[in-house]
């Protein structure tokens, strides 16, 4: 019969070392602290498994279980000494949660359970303390009420606070033994009111009414809610701990706190936390009192007047301290610590891994392996890699006043201020005249990508978090606040209005506004920010990860700018260069369309020759940033009509800018139009089409590599992509137009340089049929982003109106553009990558869509023996602390 409690505390311990998948981590780890001698009230855990069968059951408890409580509370007695339910002496128990992951304040908590209007007699009694037995009670029914039996919580504040206003009391403390009986009065009379039962008497119904709850709670709005942003499976479920109560209420040497051996927000080796005198766990997160400090230090830092632990309990304060050490030594990590003083004896209520900031995370992790309390890898393994993103941006000054206008989507990490801006080319124009901008749309295109990269940052009402603005936005660096639904935009009239009526609020054109892509809050006003410090901690755990990492990581860029970042966030190379984005320039819009408008291929060429030297010139300045790197260049993918104008009053515009009549312009426009377009003129498709543009492309890209290997003396390894190949012979008919231009090149110039020509693998055929495109192709790209499109046949721009209801009905663990899709993208990935290799021993294979950047997809990555990804210029530190963790683990797995 499967076994669902396990007993701890007392001298047993039937967790042993404590199994967090097992006990969930409150359990596992009183378990083990009781297993090291620490001082641990006595109690039992029910497990992790059977919360899964208690919502098979129709939240319902077997008997089985209820005999092996039964067996737990035998247990606490025997330690105890006291009696469940027992009117003399009673034992009193709190009920906590606890999964397998940290989830802090998102699920339930009863204590003092097992009062009732006769074992409140017997408490008082026995601690002759009338005043505490009362002030329990009156607890416990408030925490009851609200927990188990979801009665209105406020109606219970209201009544204790009127209490206090009657007696001219300012704190719970000042309250006598007879006003706190005369509120538990009251409290039972709201109880009977709104729950329409008097409260209940008997111990045991109390008992199963709070497990139930606290199991009720894994599936609360709340936590489901924090398992979706922290990515924990709801299967894990939760454990309950039932445990005998200590007292931190029971006058001035009794005490209750929360305490971290290191401080969470810096990392500095220093004692963190609060505590309170004559009270229970809650009020000193609840914020009814004014906590106290922990040390002297910081309460002579923080200029505070109340006595800190270290001097008003200094005996239990230095117990406290061994116990910290002890702890941190043991778990090898910083604790997060609760703990309780009963009448002078300290008690350990809880300890886990404490949560804290990237830049502790770093400084712990680092002074650990540097004090020897675990090896380098330890320190590599213990940072999230997604973490990095709160210290490569800029962040708001924490300290700052803020002006808070409403709240979208975190699209792309990092805080910016600028001028309220509303289209594109005012973006650009207002940078180019030194100011700081904002580009405020209701939705990006690829046309906006100037006033994109202008701007400081970006907010958009419409878009989740694979929309154009965000994924352009993390490519950039740029601040990202997508899908901010509150609020409307008339573009035309240059104004933003968030809310509605009398609270309604106008932002004009010109206005500052803030954007926080952190945490998705668009601010009024500017608000200060804080720049990012990269080296120090940071660049001591990168070079220890780049020691262990097997993945190279490369950077996706475009820009000279883009490329400069990438190199100093220790990107080996470009992974993709998207050719299009250089299109889009103002400065050559003009010719890109007169190549569209052309009516044949001499007048094609004519415009080409236009392009030429722009495209040699952007080729130049990424290669002398990338001299001696590989850099993958992606010849034009998308299709023509996104360079034609889409608006009536854009039309005349660009007619005479091209030399055209309107007309021919609408015409044109026209026959490019394109149902579906992803899937239709775009790619290797163009390029079979009108060879002649990928032969400008690729002459420009060797002309540049051998101009900077002259200048240099170490010349950039291009390797030319081919875009949406399907076929064995599309691939061929293109390798053939960048080899003749490469030959002219070389022949023209009197040298040759090492180059590849390979293709992205971004449609299921391409994945299948890559053992007959492999004989052709150098190397495979694969590009997630289309290729999870394709495969999944959705479209990532639209998927954000129902990806997130898939993604918390389990169709999918996460949303498919973030993390890939291992079992069925992943599938076609490693078939290719398979195939490939079969065909061409040592083909080079990497992946450069979004998912480069993913911690999850790099495990991927690594897993297949992939040679390399590619991720934006802002998310390359990410990548190779993620490839390093992904290499440790494999390590590890062997």
């Amino acid at each position: 019969m499967t076994q669902y409690v396990y007993r701890f505390g007392g001298g047993v311990s039937d967790g042993g070392k404590g199994d967090k998948n097992l006990l969930g981590g409150k359990g596992a780890n009183l378990a083990e602290m009781a297993s090291i001698g620490l001082p641990v009230p006595p109690g039992f855990t029910i497990s992790t498994e059977f919360c899964e069968v208690y919502y098979d059951e129709g939240r319902a408890f077997p008997q089985a279980l209820r005999d092996e409580v039964a067996t737990g509370i035998a247990h606490i007695e025997g330690v105890t000494g006291k009696k469940f339910g027992d009117a003399g002496d009673p034992l009193l128990v709190s009920v906590r949660s606890g999964a397998r992951a940290s989830m802090p304040g998102m699920m339930d908590t009863v204590l003092n359970l097992g009062l009732n209007d006769e074992t409140v007699k017997g408490l008082a009694a026995t601690s002759g303390d009338d005043r505490f037995a009362w002030d329990s009670y009156r607890r416990f029914i408030q925490m009851y009420a609200d927990v188990v039996l979801e009665l209105d919580h406020g109606s219970f504040e209201e009544a204790l606070e009127i209490a206090k206003e009657d007696k001219g009391y300012y704190l719970d403390t000042e309250l006598t033994a007879e006003d706190l009986q005369a509120l538990v009065a009251e409290y039972k009379a709201l109880v009977e009111a709104q729950w329409n039962k008097p409260f209940p008497q008997d111990v045991h119904d109390q008992l199963w009414g709070a497990v139930g709850a606290v199991f009720g709670s894994w599936q609360s709005e709340r936590a489901k809610v924090y398992r979706r942003l922290n990515d924990i499976p709801a299967a894990w479920g939760t454990a309950v701990n039932v445990q005998a109560m200590v007292f931190g209420n029971m006058g001035d040497t009794s005490a209750t706190g929360v305490a971290f051996t290191r401080d969470p927000a810096k990392g500095d080796r220093a004692y963190y936390g609060e505590f309170l005198i004559n009270a229970q766990g809650e009020d000193v997160v609840a914020g009814i009192r004014t906590p106290q400090y922990l040390t002297k230090a910081a309460r002579e830092t923080a200029n505070a007047k109340p006595a800190s632990m270290e001097e008003a309990m200094p005996v239990v304060f230095g117990e406290l301290a061994k116990v910290f050490d002890l702890l941190e030594t043991h778990y090898r990590d910083m604790q997060d610590i609760e703990f309780t003083v009963q009448q002078g004896k300290l008690w350990m209520l809880q300890t886990r891994s404490g949560k804290r900031t990237a830049k502790a995370a770093l400084k712990i992790a680092v002074d650990m392996a540097e004090e020897g309390l675990i090896t380098r890898e330890e320190a590599v393994a213990r940072v999230d890699p997604q973490a990095l993103d709160q210290l490569l941006h800029p962040t708001l000054d924490p300290n700052a006043v803020r002006d808070v206008l409403t709240k979208g989507l975190p699209a792309s990490p990092g805080a910016a201020s600028g001028m309220a801006v509303f289209d594109s080319d005012t973006a650009e124009k207002r940078a180019a005249a030194g100011e700081s901008v904002i580009l405020i749309r209701v939705e990006t295109s690829p046309e906006d990508i100037h006033g994109m990269h202008a701007a400081k940052g970006i907010l958009t009402a419409r878009g989740g978090m694979t929309s154009h603005a965000a994924v352009v936005a993390r490519g950039m660096g740029r601040p990202c606040v997508s899908g901010a639904g509150t609020i409307s935009i008339d573009a035309k009239a240059g104004v933003m209005r968030v809310g509605t009526g009398s609270a309604g609020r106008e932002i004009r054109e010109g206005d500052t506004i803030t954007i926080d892509g952190t945490t998705g809050e668009v601010m009024a006003g500017a608000v200060p920010t804080v720049q990012p410090e990269l080296s120090g901690d940071f660049g001591t755990l990168m070079v220890w990860a780049d020691g262990v990492r097997r993945l190279r990581v490369r950077a996706n860029a475009e820009t000279p700018l883009d490329a400069r970042v990438a190199r100093e966030f220790g990107a080996e190379g470009i992974g993709l260069c998207r050719t299009e984005h250089m299109f889009f320039d103002a400065a050559r819009i003009t010719a890109v369309r007169q190549m569209i408008l052309a009516e044949d291929e001499k007048g094609r060429r004519i415009a080409l020759e236009k392009l030429l030297p722009e495209q040699r010139a952007d080729f130049i300045q990424l290669f002398e940033v990338m001299a001696g790197l590989p850099v993958t260049i992606r010849l034009l993918d998308p299709p023509l009509h996104e360079f034609l104008p889409h608006e009536e009053s854009e039309f005349a515009e660009v007619a005479a800018a091209a030399g055209v009549d309107v007309d021919i312009l609408k015409r044109r426009a026209a026959e490019l139009h394109e149902f579906n377009p992803m899937l239709g003129h775009r790619g290797c498709r163009l390029g079979v089409t009108y060879p002649e543009i990928y032969e400008m492309q690729a002459r420009a890209i060797f002309e540049a590599a051998v101009e900077v290997a002259d200048k240099s003396g170490d010349a950039p390894i291009p390797e030319v992509m081919i875009p949406l190949v399907a076929t064995r012979r599309e691939l061929e008919l293109m390798k053939v137009v960048v080899d003749k231009a490469a030959q002219a090149v070389f022949a023209d110039k009197g040298r040759t340089i090492e180059y590849l020509v390979g293709t992205m693998i971004e449609l299921p055929r391409a994945a299948l049929m890559a053992g007959e495109i492999a004989e052709i192709g150098e190397f495979f790209s694969f590009g997630t982003n289309d290729l999870t499109q394709t495969t999944l046949g959705v479209s990532r721009d639209d998927a954000a109106r129902f990806l997130t209801t898939y993604v918390e009905r389990g169709i999918y663990a996460k949303d498919p553009f973030v993390s890939l899709d291992v079992e069925g993208v992943g599938q076609l990935i490693e078939i290719a990558a398979e195939r490939g290799r079969a065909a061409r021993p040592g083909i080079k294979l990497g992946i450069c869509g979004e998912h480069g950047g993913d911690p999850a997809s790099i495990a991927f990555c690594e897993s297949i023996g992939l040679d390399y990804v590619s991720a934006s210029p802002y998310r390359v530190p990410i990548a190779r602390l993620a490839a390093a963790q992904a290499a440790l683990r494999v390590q590890t797995h062997n």
